[in-house]
């Protein structure tokens, strides 16, 4: 549509430059006529008609216009006439290239002189017509712009930069195990004679011997009831002062 559009516009500015551009000619030029006293083939020889220029044929009454064809021109008969104007000011545009033929339809004027052959050029030769001069717009193609392609999904594989390193504990963030010295083992107090006196005689803890006696004496296989029984109260004494010594010793 915008081209033919566009052509439309050219076309009537073509049109528009040609009516400027387009020339009036009286015919037999400004000191003749439309009659039988002016030599009009002459006239007619020494101009340059084209496209777009008018003719004015002004005459008197007694005159008129008829146009006809080359036959009708050469022997004067305006019987079969093309077109006859009888208006006294008559203006016929010349609209096509060629020759055309105009008689004064009046008994024996066309023999006298009144008579006049036009002949019609496409294009002036020092003023071409703006139509054919005017360049031929080319037809504009819509771009239709391709999709952009959809954007793939993909799962971003983690790089070994993007992995939070686990640190390693070096040696010196491992808290050392103090490993107790002689000085901080409290010391056990040995029992002095009063304190003997008080809570017993000290005891040492009794280790069970591996080693057994290969032969016993009378009297160790057969021990004293009541010594053994003294000696278990003796033992349960000390072992409560022990406990009791230990428990005001500790911090």
């Amino acid at each position: 549509m915008a081209f033919i559009e566009t052509l439309m516009r050219l076309s009537y500015l073509a049109m528009l430059i040609e009516l400027t551009m387009a020339a009036n000619y009286i015919v037999g030029g400004s000191n003749g006529g439309w009659d039988t006293s002016t030599n009009l083939q002459p006239w007619a020889s020494s101009q340059t008609f084209t496209i777009g220029d008018n003719l004015i044929f002004q005459y008197t009454p007694n005159h008129d216009v008829a146009e006809v064809t080359k036959a009708d021109y050469d022997s004067c008969l305006p019987s079969n006439p093309i077109q006859t104007y009888n208006d006294g000011a008559s203006t016929i545009p010349l609209s096509s290239p060629g020759k055309r033929y105009f008689i004064c339809g009046t008994m024996g004027h066309c023999s006298q002189g009144m008579k006049v052959e036009i002949d019609t050029l496409a294009a002036s030769a020092s003023q071409p017509i703006a139509s054919s001069s005017a360049p031929t717009p080319s037809p504009v193609m819509a771009s239709v712009p391709s999709p952009a392609p959809e954007p793939t999904t993909f799962s971003p594989t983690p790089s070994s930069e993007d992995v939070p390193a686990v640190p390693t504990p070096s040696p010196e963030d491992v808290p050392a195990v103090a490993t107790p010295s002689p000085e901080d083992v409290p010391a056990v107090a040995t029992p002095s004679p009063i304190e003997t006196r008080l809570n017993g005689p000290t005891l040492s803890p009794v280790v069970p011997s591996t080693e057994f006696p290969t032969s016993l004496s009378p009297a160790e296989s057969s021990p004293d009831p009541s010594a053994a029984s003294a000696k278990l109260k003796l033992q349960a004494s000390f072992a409560i002062g022990f406990n009791f010594l230990v428990m005001l010793l500790a911090p």
